[in-house]
Order: structure tokens, then C-alpha cells, then sequence
């Protein structure tokens, strides 16, 4: 499990390519994997990944990604030299300063617009009409692995809007950002699970009347 907190950027310093899989080499510059070992779970860009080896001498991680990961997240597209969002699994005891994500990427958003407010910047997302229902003003959503704040939603345009701090834009990604580009999402569960049941409860309903 994870914040959302993320804890700041590495580099691909290597893609391998295998039978229906990718093998992702990520560097440690900022010593946040100087204790990884193989089976540890951490969130690259948002997406639960396994760590596999870790070489001390160049100082680089590895991990699996799947065929199907990469196809619903933008795994898919790294190039060697981008940048991705890393945060490590938390901890018992830890604080949760965001909120709780699974890694668990539900697919991609389509960026349609990017505005700058001084040091902040606004994002409006174009999110796949089957999931913009479980997102609400003030709700969370889970972008490239941090917790942002959703601060308006547009059901008619299968749209939502969220707002960066500059503490944020310095830690992640986000800086690169750009309209027509992709983000991974995750949907907040117990946002889900309450949508779900109130729709299968509304649904037993209108079809015993």
C-alpha cells in the first residue's frame, strides 16, 4: 500500500525487452532504493511494481512489467532517460499524509488542458466515461502515484479538474506535464465500492418493481 505521497523522481536508465514483458532499470541518485531487495514492492509512476535485483555497483533497480501493465499504463511508453514518480510501500506506524493507494492503475487520462497560476498549475483531465463516476468535488484521485485533491468535475465531458502545489511540481513529474499527454490514474476503493453497491442496490430495486 501507499500514500500518495510521492518521494521523488528517478531516471530509466535501461529497458529490456522480454517474452510478454519489459524489464524497467531505474536509478537511485536520490538513495530512496538503498534498501530495496528483491520482492519489494514500490510505485513507479504510480504502478505496483516488484523490484527483481538490485545492482550496488551502478547503483540501478530492476523490475518486471507485465504485457498487460504496460498496455493500461504508460509504462508502456518510458523511453530510456524519462523521468518517473517513485515512492516506496508504506510502513506499520508510518504517517499517511495523502491517501490509500493500492498501485493498482485503472488506465490512462488524457490531458486537455494545462494553465499556469504563478508557481501552481491547473490540470483538466479527460477521464474514460465508465470511471468518471466514481470521482466527486473534494474527492481523491490517485495521478502517476501522488493523492491529489479533485476540485471539479464535468460528468457531460467525462472530465475532472485537480491543482498543483509548487512542493509537488518539484518532487514529481508533473513539471513536464503537457496537453494531448497521458497520466495513469487510480480510482480511490472506497469511492468505488460505495458507487457500486448503491448502483446494484438501485438496480435489484428497479427490476423487483
Amino acid at each position: 500500500m501507499y500514500t500518495g505521497i510521492v518521494q521523488g523522481v528517478e531516471k530509466i536508465v535501461d529497458i529490456q525487452h522480454g517474452d510478454h514483458y519489459t524489464t524497467l532499470f531505474v536509478s537511485n541518485t536520490n538513495h530512496l532504493l538503498d534498501d530495496v531487495f528483491i520482492g519489494a514492492s514500490v510505485a513507479i509512476d504510480g504502478t505496483c511494481l516488484t523490484a527483481t535485483h538490485f545492482d550496488a555497483i551502478k547503483n540501478i533497480a530492476s523490475f518486471d512489467v507485465s504485457a498487460l501493465t504496460n498496455s493500461v499504463t504508460t509504462l508502456g511508453a518510458l523511453k530510456i532517460d524519462d523521468e518517473v514518480n517513485l515512492e516506496r510501500s508504506i510502513k506499520a506506524g508510518m504517517e499517511n499524509g495523502g491517501h490509500n493507494l493500492y498501485g493498482h492503475i485503472e488506465g490512462m487520462a488524457t490531458i486537455v488542458k494545462v494553465e499556469r497560476n504563478g508557481e501552481t498549475l491547473h490540470l483538466e483531465l479527460e477521464i474514460p466515461e465508465d470511471n468518471i463516476k466514481y470521482f466527486f468535488k473534494k474527492g481523491f484521485i490517485g495521478l502517476q502515484g501522488c493523492s491529489l485533491t479533485v476540485n471539479g468535475v464535468d460528468r457531460d465531458k467525462n472530465q475532472l479538474s485537480v491543482d498543483l502545489i509548487p512542493e509537488t511540481l518539484r518532487l514529481t513529474t508533473f513539471k513536464h506535464v503537457y496537453v494531448g499527454g497521458k497520466l495513469n490514474y487510480e480510482v480511490d476503493q472506497m469511492t468505488r465500492t460505495m458507487v457500486d453497491t448503491m448502483e446494484n442496490m438501485f438496480q435489484r430495486q428497479f427490476n423487483a418493481g
